[in-house]
């Protein structure tokens, strides 16, 4: 394997939002996210970063990404970018997301992968799927199809 040197810290998805406290409310309140930092500026400028534990960038080729709409929704359904949050409860979670104002796109179901996943919109129209692992990374690692790429 060759070695690597990282760089990076931190990945962080910036969400333009045209109603900040309701967005902050429901990523706080509905999914947990903790607020890290806010800043204010000229004409009304404010940003509110959350804490949302720690960060993967996960990337599919269109393949897996229609496998995994055909799983989660049934159809074609994910844009080029979705945001993907870990939760410890997929059901509850998403039943709090759409009381909040979240629009259901596919309730939670069991994937090949051994998780719970749902499909949302959150208030402004952007994708979510609220992801349950029902085990351990090790163990799903050691099934058949399940790997990295330094494995090849």
């Amino acid at each position: 394997m060759t070695e690597t040197h990282a760089s990076v810290l931190q990945l962080r998805v910036v969400v333009e939002t045209d109603d900040l406290d309701r967005d902050v409310a429901f990523y706080r309140n509905v999914l947990g996210l903790t607020e890290q930092a806010a800043f204010e500026g000229e004409g009304d400028a404010r940003v509110v970063i959350l804490e949302a534990g720690r960060a993967t960038l996960e990337l599919a080729n269109r393949a897996q990404v229609a496998m995994i709409d055909d799983i989660e929704v049934g159809r074609p359904a994910s844009p080029r970018i979705r945001l993907a949050f870990e939760v410890t409860d997929a059901d509850g979670t998403t039943t709090a997301a759409v009381a909040a104002g979240a629009t259901l796109i596919a309730a939670p179901v069991e994937t090949p992968w051994r998780s719970r996943n749902a499909r949302l919109d959150d208030l402004n129209g952007t994708q979510l799927t609220l992801f349950q692992e029902l085990e351990p990374l090790d163990a799903r690692t050691d099934r058949p199809g399940f790997g990295t790429t330094t494995d090849r």
